[in-house]
């Protein structure tokens, strides 16, 4: 087994399912003390009993207090952060016209305001060679019906990582940003705007349109986390990584 992150301080928002759940316990197997946060506080609790040695913390990134209150435990329990991955993100797919400013508000909350406040409060715990993962989309870069708003936030985060991985190289800080393409998690069933009923259909939409013919497991997504956040990838910053079965790509 190997131990990429043996005695570091991983971070890891909407850690309780999901990519954010793989990619925490892929942390751990490699030696990692891992943070993870969620909304729900049952999901929460069952993730971190995955987990050795996991510090569960409710958290919601849409509320800067909470994300201030989430960077003083962090301080007090462990002193620093030395992998930081955002991961935290909701859906929405719905048509232009029955879009309401509640919605757009609640989807850029979370995926948008959520992921810059995160890493810019995070900032006074991390140091030289620690290093950022946001977690975005191929959803930010190719068209959808019903996709413009979650589109446009994972849009949003992508530009993020490019302009976080400018502002912090010269302080040892790397920046990268993973896009998954059809991932089968649970956001899936959480989803504004899919109904039970839409969801066999839109799997198979997705196998459809992706050339691999198939939807990706959480612990492929989880696979490139980890590599960007280790020093394999000693030398690369500002990269969007896809992780999508060639969606988007061929």
């Amino acid at each position: 087994m190997q131990s990429r992150f043996s005695d570091k301080v991983v971070v890891v928002t909407g850690g309780n399912s999901g990519i954010g759940l793989a990619s925490a316990q892929a942390f751990a197997a490699e030696g990692a003390r891992v943070v993870i946060t969620g909304r729900d506080t049952a999901t929460l609790r069952q993730a971190a009993s995955s987990i050795a040695g996991a510090l569960a913390i409710r958290s919601d990134t849409s509320s800067l207090a909470e994300i201030d209150a989430l960077m003083r435990e962090v301080r007090a329990q462990l002193g620093r952060i030395d992998v930081l991955f955002v991961n935290a993100g909701v859906g929405a797919f719905l048509p232009i016209e029955r879009v309401s400013e509640e919605d757009w508000d609640r989807v850029m909350a979370v995926n948008l305001k959520g992921v810059f406040f995160t890493v810019q409060k995070a900032l006074p715990l991390m140091g030289k060679g620690a290093a950022i993962v946001l977690n975005s989309s191929i959803g930010g870069r190719r068209g959808m019906p019903t996709g413009s708003v979650y589109a446009a936030s994972k849009a949003g985060v992508s530009a993020l990582g490019r302009n976080f991985a400018a502002e912090l190289v010269g302080r040892g800080i790397r920046v990268n940003v993973v896009s998954p393409g059809p991932i089968e998690t649970p956001i899936m069933s959480r989803t504004t705007g899919l109904t039970p009923a839409m969801l066999p259909v839109l799997r198979k939409q997705m196998v459809q349109n992706t050339p691999m013919q198939r939807i990706g497991a959480p612990s492929e997504v989880a696979r490139a986390v980890l590599f960007l956040a280790s020093e394999e990838a000693s030398f690369i910053t500002g990269i969007d990584m896809l992780v999508s079965g060639g969606a988007a790509c061929v």
